[in-house]
């Protein structure tokens, strides 16, 4: 469970970036923020990795106040959730295995695990073709289904989606949105965020609208408004 509690995030004194934030995520739920530029959307996802800390209020996630940690401890907490970005983030020297083993290697886990897991993670985002290519020979959708099986292969509890179908064409955003919903479906939490109405109105779960820095509806079914 993902609770936000009260948050507020100020800079400098002047500017608010959230006001107020208070909602809970449940385990297992899809649920989209939106939101104009500016409205604290990816502000709310730094303070869930621990990458900012609140001005005012608590961030808990699974009971844990997230910024009482640091050090491995955050990084424990950190492990327990996946991020897919906008731009990719892919190791252009590395091909895909390369990639996503990376991220496994980073946790830790033994070789035999990364061989096994791997090509399965790729074969869950329909990749399983594209193992030895690099980042350079990959088409936008290729990249972004690399950059999520790179997220879900450590098996997180949660993944964080920021703007994921932001550089993709109609084609590419909807296969994006249909990998994000089997996820979901085979028990991951999955927070996304998008300027898409075309995604949300699709997807049809729990949509959060920000203005502002606050939450200003929270439907459970929702579509895009503001």
């Amino acid at each position: 469970m993902i609770v936000f509690d009260n948050v507020s995030k100020k800079y400098n004194d002047n500017y608010v970036a959230l006001d107020k934030v208070s909602f809970v995520v449940n385990p297992n739920e899809f649920v989209s923020i939106v939101g104009p530029s500016g409205a604290g959307k990816t502000t709310l996802l730094r303070m869930l990795l621990a990458e900012e800390k609140p001005t005012e209020g608590k961030v808990f996630l699974h009971d844990t106040d997230i910024n009482t940690l640091s050090g491995e401890d955050i990084n424990f907490v950190r492990r327990k959730i996946g991020a897919v970005f906008q731009d990719f983030r892919l190791l252009p020297q590395k091909n895909v295995y390369e990639n996503i083993a990376f991220a496994m290697e980073a946790a830790g886990r033994p070789d035999e695990e990364i061989e096994s897991d791997v090509p399965h993670v790729l074969e869950l985002v329909d990749l399983a073709s594209k193992i030895w290519n690099f980042p350079s020979t990959l088409s936008g959708g290729e990249k972004q289904r690399v950059a999520i099986a790179r997220a879900i292969v450590n098996q997180p509890d949660i993944i964080i989606a920021d703007e994921p179908t932001g550089n993709l064409d109609p084609i590419n955003t909807y296969d994006i949105v249909q990998i994000l919903k089997k996820i979901n479906d085979l028990g991951t939490t999955v927070i996304l965020t998008t300027h898409n109405k075309g995604v949300i109105d699709s997807i049809g779960r729990r949509v959060i609208t920000m203005q502002e820095g606050k939450v200003v509806r929270d439907d459970p079914a929702g579509k895009y408004i503001l």
